[in-house]
């Protein structure tokens, strides 16, 4: 059988370079893999050898257009929107822009091609402030930020797509991706750290002196936030079980991914403590608008309908992930 052809969108990403990562592991006989990126956040460093790549922006129609023309995908998987809440709020606009104009751009020229199957990255966000924890799919929807508006409104969208065009989509809803490949080569390097793990990991790495717990004074068992951390390779790898699913079923669906558990702000930092062997002192600070006690997933649909298992279920063990890579690239990929 030949091989599928996929585009990933947002390959060189963190997210989409895992997914990347987990697709070429399968095998050239399996999937043929196209990475289109406009490396705004992504780096080339994290493709891996032989994977085909395409310089081209989502919010540029004209852009996408050749690459659809030269390798003719089956398949689209999307993990370049624009993630920040804090920079959502600022500026609104850009963010529908990348997230929503960008989306519906790709979902046009996919139509064009007659590309049939659409893996959205979406996320958790879309629910806002829980009325129950943990999260299932059908709970009520309020987002409370531009970011997590956006991911809905490309939810939205995909309704009409399938209906109207049979484009065939899976929605992944989560919160926290964290960790790094088991080899330590790619990993998480944003220019701009807002992420709660790699920012703990600053200080045995040297770059800051210590880190901020916000609140500890929730309604939860030590007093921070709960929320919900999935290592990135399984989400990679929920992520090609969503395609099996689209080619086997030729059903449109969405699924959450979580722990079903989550871990407080203090114990991802006393994991850390352990894993790295360093003190790293935390500073608690007043709490920040906006932040819900406790945030989790429920992913018992994913488990019974993709047969999603993660690989890496103990805190410790996604730190110690992450802690390799930063020790292998203590200054990001550069």
């Amino acid at each position: 059988m030949a091989p599928m052809k996929v585009i990933v969108c947002g390959g060189a990403g963190y997210i989409g370079s895992h997914c990347v990562r987990e697709l070429w592991k399968l095998g050239a006989d399996k999937y043929e893999i196209v990475v289109v990126d406009n490396m705004s956040t992504g780096h080339p460093q994290s493709i891996p050898k032989g994977v085909a790549f395409e310089k081209a922006d989502i919010r540029d129609k004209a852009s996408l257009v050749p690459v659809f023309e030269k390798h003719r995908p089956q398949a689209v998987f999307h993990f370049c929107a624009s993630i920040e809440v804090a920079a959502s709020c600022s500026d609104p606009l850009g963010y529908y822009e990348n997230n929503v104009t960008g989306t519906l751009n790709m979902l046009e020229v996919m139509k064009q091609f007659d590309v049939k199957y659409f893996i959205f990255s979406s996320t958790a966000a879309v629910f806002g402030v829980p009325e129950k924890s943990p999260i299932e799919e059908d709970d009520a929807k309020r987002p409370m930020n531009p970011y997590g508006e956006t991911k809905l409104a490309v939810e939205r969208i995909l309704h009409w797509c399938d209906a109207a065009y049979g484009i065939k989509s899976v929605c992944l809803r989560y919160f926290n991706a964290c960790g790094a490949d088991a080899s330590g080569e790619i990993g998480e390097d944003h220019a701009h750290e807002t992420h709660l793990i790699p920012l703990i990991l600053q200080v045995p790495l040297g770059k800051r002196d210590k880190v901020y717990m916000f609140g500890n004074d929730y309604p939860t068992p030590d007093g921070t936030c709960v929320r919900d951390y999935v290592h990135v390779t399984d989400l990679a790898t929920a992520h090609i079980a969503a395609l099996e699913y689209l080619r086997k079923h030729n059903t449109s669906n969405q699924f959450n991914l979580g722990s079903g558990l989550g871990y407080s702000v203090k114990e991802i930092v006393e994991a850390a403590r352990k894993v790295t062997g360093h003190a790293i002192p935390a500073e608690v600070k007043p709490r920040r608008a906006g932040d819900p006690p406790t945030l989790i997933a429920a992913s018992s649909k994913a488990e019974a309908v993709l047969g999603w298992k993660r690989q890496y279920t103990s805190v410790e063990e996604i730190v110690r992930t992450a802690w390799n890579f930063h020790q292998k690239h203590p200054n990001g990929f550069h």
